[in-house]
C-alpha cells in the first residue's frame, strides 16, 4: 500500500467505512473482529476513490498565520459570513462583545482565545436549536449534539446518533451552517454517499451546490485565528 492509514476498531460498529480527513489523513472504522488483511483488502479496492478524496480541493494542510495580522484595532473577524471589525477596548467591558463589531477587553492577553470562546458561545446557541429542527423535519432522532474543536471535519456522527459539530462552523454563512447540519443528519437515514442520501441533503437544503462551492472556496479561511 502506498499511503499510510490509521484503523479504529469498535464493538459497536457494523461496516467498515473509510474517511479521508481534510489534512488528507486516512481513517479506517471498522468492526472489532475485522482482520487487517480484510481492511488491506478493502483499501485496496477503493485505491482510485482514495486518491480523488486525497487530491480534493477542500483536503489541505494548516494555513499559516496571515502575516501581520493581529488582534488590534483595525483588523477584522469572520462572523456567518461576514468580515466585522475589531475593536480592542481599554476599560467598560468584561468579556467580548458584539454590536456590529468585535469588541474585545484590552486585558486579554491571548486575545485569540478570548474571540475563541465567544465563537464557541454563539455556535450552541445559534448551531444546536437549527440541529434539533432539522432532526424534526427529517424524522430522525438524534442523542446529543455537541460542538467539538475537530480541526479537520466540519460534522460528524456516530454510531450511537450523536452528531459533532466544529465550532469554527459559526464563522460561516448561514446556507452553509444549514448545509453541513443536513448533511450530518442525513446520514442517520442513509450511512453513504448515495443518490438518495444527496437527494434527502439537496431536498432539505436547495442551496446545497451553493454551499459546497462557498465550503470549497473559503473553507480555509474558517482556520485561521482571524
Amino acid at each position: 500500500m502506498d499511503f499510510t492509514y490509521t484503523i479504529k476498531r469498535s464493538a459497536k460498529r457494523r461496516k467498515l467505512t473509510i474517511t479521508v480527513e481534510r489534512d488528507r489523513s486516512i481513517i479506517v472504522h471498522a468492526p472489532e473482529n475485522t482482520t487487517d488483511e480484510k481492511i488491506e483488502q478493502v483499501l485496496k479496492s477503493k485505491r482510485q476513490w482514495i486518491y480523488e478524496k486525497i487530491g480534493h480541493p477542500q483536503k489541505y494542510q494548516d494555513l499559516p498565520h496571515a502575516p501581520g495580522k493581529e488582534f488590534v484595532s483595525g483588523e477584522s473577524a469572520l462572523y456567518l459570513g461576514r468580515q466585522y471589525r475589531i475593536e480592542v477596548v481599554n476599560d467598560g467591558i468584561e468579556e467580548v462583545q458584539f454590536v456590529q463589531r468585535f469588541l474585545i477587553p484590552a486585558k486579554y492577553v491571548k486575545k485569540d482565545e478570548a474571540l475563541r470562546e465567544w465563537y464557541i458561545g454563539k455556535a450552541k446557541e445559534k448551531i444546536v436549536p437549527r440541529v434539533k429542527d432539522y432532526a424534526h423535519q427529517l424524522g430522525v432522532e438524534v442523542a446529543m449534539v455537541k460542538i467539538v474543536d475537530n480541526r479537520y471535519r466540519w460534522g460528524s456522527c456516530t454510531v450511537n446518533n450523536n452528531v459533532n459539530f466544529n465550532w469554527r462552523l459559526i464563522k460561516a454563512p448561514m446556507f452553509v451552517i444549514d448545509y453541513v447540519i443536513v448533511h450530518e443528519l442525513a446520514h442517520l437515514i442513509e450511512a453513504n454517499h448515495t443518490p438518495r442520501f444527496w437527494n434527502i441533503v439537496r431536498a432539505q437544503t436547495p442551496t446545497m451546490e451553493k454551499a459546497k462551492t462557498w465550503l470549497k472556496d473559503n473553507g480555509q479561511l474558517l482556520e485561521e485565528k482571524i
